[in-house]
C-alpha cells in the first residue's frame, strides 16, 4: 500500500526535499540537517542563499564541517529575514555599542573606586581632616585639606586598559 507516493511507514521527507516539492532520497544532503519537524528553518535559509547554493557548499565541505556550516547559514538567513538590510551585521553592530557602553561604565566604575580608596586613605592619613574626626570643628579652614585629594588618582590600578 502506498500514501502519498510513499510506502508505509517510510519516514517523511526532510524540510527541504517538502519545500522544495521533490522526493527526498536516502543520501538527501539536506536530511541530517533539515529536520521535517523544523520547516521553518530551510524556508529562511532557502529564501536568503538559494537551495542550489545550500547544496552547493554542502557538497563542498567535508561532512564534519557541515552542521557547523548549516547552523552559520541558518543564523544568517534567520538575521537577514528579521533586518533584510543589514543582517547579523546589525546584530554584531548592536552588540559592539553594548560592549563600549559597559566598557566606558566600568572605567567609570573604577575610577570611583579608585578615587574612594584615596579619599578614605588620606582620612586614615591625618584624621585630623576626616570630616568624622572629633577635632574637626567645622571651620573652613580645619575642614579643608592642605591639597586636594579628590584630585589624586592612582594610575598604577589601571595599567593600559582604562581607556
Amino acid at each position: 500500500m502506498k500514501e502519498g507516493g510513499r510506502k508505509q511507514g517510510a519516514p517523511s521527507p526532510c524540510a527541504a526535499c517538502k519545500l522544495l516539492r521533490r522526493r527526498c532520497a536516502q543520501d538527501c544532503v539536506f536530511a541530517p540537517y533539515f529536520p521535517a519537524d523544523e520547516p521553518q528553518k530551510f524556508a529562511n535559509v532557502h529564501k536568503v542563499f538559494g537551495a542550489s547554493n545550500v547544496n552547493k557548499m554542502l557538497q563542498d565541505l567535508p561532512e564534519h564541517q557541515r552542521g557547523d556550516a548549516v547552523s552559520s547559514m541558518v543564523y544568517e538567513a534567520n538575521a537577514r529575514v528579521r533586518d533584510p538590510v543589514y543582517g547579523c551585521v546589525g546584530a554584531i553592530s548592536s552588540l559592539q555599542k553594548q560592549i563600549d557602553m559597559l566598557q566606558t561604565q566600568l572605567a567609570v566604575t573604577q575610577a570611583e573606586a579608585v578615587h574612594l580608596r584615596v579619599r578614605q586613605s588620606a582620612s586614615l592619613w591625618n584624621p585630623a581632616h576626616s570630616p568624622t574626626s572629633p577635632t574637626n570643628t567645622g571651620s573652613p579652614s580645619q575642614s579643608k585639606p592642605m591639597f586636594d585629594m579628590d584630585m589624586v588618582v592612582d594610575h598604577a590600578n589601571y595599567g593600559d586598559s582604562m581607556w
